[in-house]
């Protein structure tokens, strides 16, 4: 195994492996390929998440000072 891989063992719905394994042979995927980049994109998803909460408690201004303040900058 490659310095940079390390493997991991999960206990998952059996229902679940025999339909990855079925897409992943429809769509001639490599099955440890297919669960990291599953697993990356969650962890992306988790991070939009996150990132989302963070701008929904940042203050806000009103909409016509923001555009004053564009047109004032000469971006408007």
């Amino acid at each position: 195994m490659p310095k940079n891989q390390a493997q991991l063992a999960a206990r998952i719905d059996a229902r679940v492996k025999e339909a990855v394994e079925k897409y992943c042979r429809a769509k001639g995927l490599k099955m440890n390929r297919f669960i990291e980049t599953a697993l990356l994109d969650r962890l992306e998803e988790i991070e939009d998440i996150e990132e989302v909460k963070r701008l929904r408690t940042e203050p806000t201004r009103p909409l016509k000072d923001f555009l004053r303040d564009l047109k004032r900058d000469g971006l408007l």
